[in-house]
């Protein structure tokens, strides 16, 4: 039943019931004390000298090319089905 709202508050109800009222809290607090503030959102210049923005937009731009270039290309990918 994962990918629907009774699915995700059974689950929720799994884990409490396995881990303790108090699971998300737990796994909140050790996400959010091993965060060291970067990411994409990151204003803090890294060791590559960029900014997360800027590390995001380019990645992203690596990411686009690939998947237009295959995609356009690549003419083989149609296929007919004789019925």
């Amino acid at each position: 039943m994962s990918g629907n709202e009774k699915g995700g508050v059974k689950a929720a109800a799994t884990n409490k019931k396995k881990y303790g009222e108090d699971f998300y809290r737990k796994i909140g607090s050790i996400g959010g004390s091993k965060s060291k503030g970067g990411g994409f959102a990151s204003e803090i210049v890294g060791q590559d000298g960029l900014t997360g923005y800027e590390r995001a937009r380019i990645a992203g731009a690596k990411g686009g090319s690939v998947m237009g270039n295959s995609y356009k290309n690549n003419t083989k990918r149609q296929i007919s089905i004789n019925k």
